[in-house]
């Protein structure tokens, strides 16, 4: 049954389809992982921007802040009261750091990367 050259033709014919179809799957797992790299590091990359940014604008808004303060309390007592907002704002962000960062970017992460 196997001695025929039809049959071993077949075979050949079904191991050449299945050497092709791992050749597809090797290429579609890379391109599924090239995508999944370049939507992590656009992320990274947004991040990264507006977090710079919205250092920047805190920077000016909190000088702004201070001055307007100082008028009534002076110049020290007005940035000691913009730096204990700060800490008050670490304090909180420390203490709630799983709820507000954590999760939140073990999903975004689980999202990405696990997506098919």
């Amino acid at each position: 049954m196997f001695s025929s050259d039809k049959n071993v033709d077949r075979i050949a014919q079904l191991i050449e389809k299945f050497k092709h179809y791992l050749g597809l799957q090797t290429e579609f797992v890379k391109l599924d992982a090239t995508e999944k790299i370049v939507r992590l590091i656009t992320l990274l990359s947004i991040l990264t921007i507006s977090v710079v940014a919205l250092l920047v604008i805190m920077i000016f808004l909190s000088v702004a802040a201070a001055f307007a303060l100082a008028h009534w309390t002076g110049a020290a007592t007005a940035f000691l009261i913009i730096a204990a907002f700060y800490i008050i704002i670490f304090i909180v962000v420390l203490f709630n750091r799983k709820r507000l960062i954590e999760k939140p970017l073990v999903k975004l992460l689980s999202a990405i990367l696990l997506e098919n």
